[in-house]
């Protein structure tokens, strides 16, 4: 705010923490989706910050790119992690077409190979 910004776009922070009881939650996990924005949206000091949720996106895997999460197709959706796709990229695989570009993903695993070395 003190640089100008009126505006803060918040994801799910922490994610994917397991719930200690896994069957207490839906998908079980300790935090919803919209756990960061409305701790942000009540944080004293920021009722001037506008808070925009974060929107989903998955690899659609009908339309074999990324896309925001539709619901009522989740069938159609494979969401990748950032470990599984660091997997992939050490192990020298691809991942599906359409996740990203050809290129950057060359980068990517080319980095995380030479990690191993």
């Amino acid at each position: 705010m003190n640089a100008g910004a009126n505006f803060y776009i918040v994801g799910r922070d922490p994610a994917g923490i397991p719930h200690p009881n896994r069957n207490a939650t839906p998908d079980g996990n300790l935090y919803d989706p919209t756990h960061g924005a409305r701790v942000l949206s009540i944080a004293r000091g920021l009722q001037s910050l506008e808070i925009i949720p974060f929107k989903v996106a998955a690899y659609d895997k009908k339309y074999k790119k990324m896309s925001f999460f539709d619901e009522k197709r989740k069938e159609d959706f494979e969401f990748i992690s950032g470990t599984k796709m660091r997997c992939l990229a050490k192990a020298g695989k691809n991942p599906p077409d359409g996740f990203m570009s050809s290129k950057a993903w060359i980068v990517l695993a080319q980095y995380y190979q030479n990690l191993e070395k």
